[in-house]
């Protein structure tokens, strides 16, 4: 019997001590009614033999834990103390009601298919052992109380086995279900994390290297000339900015830009490096800036530089303006250019599978990109890395755009959240 349980540790105790106690009933009546001359003495070995083969039993060969078959020396000691229960019950027949302690460890112990004949057999020797040492006209309590009794108990038992059996099936599916939901929450995890740094490294170092390649291709085409000076120039100010944002990038800090500077102050320090010749990027802010969570920050300042991004690569535009609004309920930012524009595909936000304005069809603003390896079949996010991003800071992008008319990508977030500031 396993016990470390308390209920069974109890149910243990009141079982052992109610074998001891019949027992010595059972032993107390042989002795006052039932001795029988020479045979009286090894009676009462078989009797204290029985009641050390059941100790022992206990000790050296308990019984499984439930839900496992019993073991081979369980069954053993299980055959062996009811053999000699039987002898006793043929030579004293006081030891009658001792079976009910055997009754009970072999119903707890074997499977219902061989406990209930098991049950039957030691129930129909206790009903004869009555009969047989009845007196006078036979009293039909001898005959039906025992199958009874024993009807009743083995019914309670079985069906605490099997609904025992239950618990124990309905607390392997729950502990199967928490571990298949665990490991669906690290996929997710895991594909939320890749996500994230797919973005991250799309608005840092590739958006930098395509800065970089560009200058260093103006700057072959005037090799020579002071403007050629100039491309290098802004390439090695991009490189270090890059180098930067990779380092933080690293150690999964804030971007470079926010790290010594204010909201507003990287947006304006970004509208400075991205005019160049032939665009020129404005900053503008409206309303009083205040505190934001980093979370906010970061992705109104990502989102701002993949936008720029694709007005320099994709647009054709020669004006941008970057516009932080802040409101008393929101903040928001406006990413807007005078480029070729395109034409979105329908009012649903795009998917993280679509390429926004990296797709072949409306590419950037509207054309294909073909300079140098910038195939539409590796290019980066666009739209759907801003899409996400914006939305697991909780806040809300949308894009206005048609051929001929520019752009307008606009990103809000809410300042007070369920009545709690930000």
């Amino acid at each position: 019997m396993n016990h470390t349980d308390p209920d069974e540790r109890w149910l243990g105790v009141i079982v052992h001590a109610a074998f001891f106690l019949l027992l010595g009933s059972s032993l107390a009546r042989f002795l006052s009614r039932d001795q029988g001359g020479t045979r009286t003495g090894w009676v009462v070995a078989l009797f204290g033999f029985f009641c050390l083969l059941y100790v022992l039993g206990h000790l050296l060969a308990p019984p499984p834990r439930p839900g496992l078959p019993p073991t081979r020396r369980h069954l053993l000691w299980l055959g062996s103390v009811t053999t000699v229960w039987v002898v006793l019950l043929a030579l004293a027949p006081s030891a009658t009601w001792c079976v009910m302690p055997l009754l009970f460890a072999g119903l707890h112990a074997l499977p219902p298919r061989i406990a209930v004949p098991s049950a039957a057999v030691l129930t129909t020797l206790v009903v004869l052992s009555e009969i047989r040492v009845a007196d006078g006209p036979l009293n039909p309590n001898m005959v039906v109380a025992p199958p009874a009794v024993a009807a009743v108990a083995t019914a309670v038992l079985v069906h605490l086995q099997r609904q025992g059996a239950r618990q124990r099936v309905l607390i392997e599916d729950l502990v199967r279900t928490r571990h298949e939901l665990a490991a669906t929450e690290r996929r997710a995890g895991v594909l939320a994390e890749r996500q994230r740094l797919s973005a991250e490294i799309h608005d840092t170092l590739a958006q930098g290297l395509s800065s970089q390649r560009m200058l260093l291709q103006a700057a072959e085409r005037v090799w020579g000339s002071d403007q050629a000076r100039d491309h290098v120039r802004a390439a090695a100010e991009i490189t270090s900015h890059s180098l930067a944002e990779a380092r933080r990038f690293v150690h999964d800090l804030a971007p470079a830009d926010l790290a010594e500077r204010s909201l507003a102050e990287a947006l304006r320090e970004l509208a400075r490096r991205e005019s160049g010749p032939g665009l020129t990027v404005e900053f503008r802010l409206d309303g009083e800036p205040g505190p934001l969570p980093e979370r906010v920050a970061g992705a109104l300042l990502r989102i701002a530089q993949g936008a720029l991004a694709n007005v320099r690569e994709h647009a054709a535009a020669t004006r941008a303006a970057l516009t932080l609004t802040w409101l008393d309920d929101q903040v928001s930012l406006d990413v807007a250019d005078n480029g070729r524009g395109f034409a979105p595909p329908g009012s649903e936000e795009p998917r993280p599978s679509t390429r926004g304005h990296d797709r072949p069809s409306t590419h950037g603003h509207g054309q294909p990109s073909t300079r140098g390896h910038d195939r539409p079949s590796t290019r980066g996010h666009g739209l759907p890395a801003m899409h996400i991003r914006a939305h697991q800071a909780g806040g809300a992008l949308t894009v206005e755009s048609a051929p001929g008319e520019g752009t307008v990508v606009s990103v809000a977030f809410p300042l007070v959240v369920e009545g709690a500031a930000l």
